[in-house]
């Protein structure tokens, strides 16, 4: 079938190298130790760009809910009434989809429209709105998700992402403004 120089070659390559079928213990364990590496690395990864894929959505959301408020805020000369965990009802009308949850998991909307009534600082009432995306039921510290960035490290019950639309935004009104949050705008 083969000429016979090519008969020849193969032996002597044959002879010359010294041909293992199987991989050692050694090897297996290597190429295990690669495979897992880069696949915890691929994982890392892909939560990281979940992460920011989350800020990005809460970012254009909570630009989109600003921009039907101030519809609402137009067309009735004032901002709808603070809702618990929900956003206004009045607003929804603006637009024509299933109203969303949070972006994260486990968050909801939630719209503020606050007084803060501290006569040392605000002596008048003066006025918060604000949307925010909240991670804890109301009161229940053991329901929070918060997101995995630097920026939440230290977001605690009541702490929240939002979009300041007027007033001295917070995370809570009645936290501090330096109690934990993250503000969009």
């Amino acid at each position: 079938m083969f000429p016979r120089s090519l008969k020849n070659i193969f032996k002597k390559i044959k002879t010359t190298v010294d041909i293992r079928f199987g991989f050692t213990l050694a090897e297996l364990l290597i190429v295990i130790f690669i495979v897992c590496f880069l696949t915890a690395g691929s994982f890392i990864a892909v939560r990281r760009s979940k992460e920011r894929a989350y800020l990005i959505a809460a970012k254009t959301e909570l630009t989109l809910l600003s921009t039907y408020v101030h519809k609402y805020y137009d067309e009735f000369g004032e901002f709808p009434p603070d809702e618990n965990r929900n956003v206004p009802a009045a607003i929804r009308k603006y637009f024509d989809d299933k109203w969303p949850r949070g972006i994260w998991p486990g968050s909801v909307y939630d719209w503020d429209n606050w007084t803060l009534e501290d006569d040392e600082v605000y002596p008048d009432g003066t006025k918060i709105y604000q949307i925010s995306i909240r991670f804890c039921d109301m009161g229940q510290p053991d329901t929070c998700r918060f997101p995995h960035e630097p920026w939440a490290e230290n977001f605690q019950v009541n702490s929240a992402v939002y979009y300041c639309i007027s007033g001295p935004c917070r995370a809570h009104r009645d936290w501090d403004a330096d109690y934990p949050a993250y503000r969009i705008n």
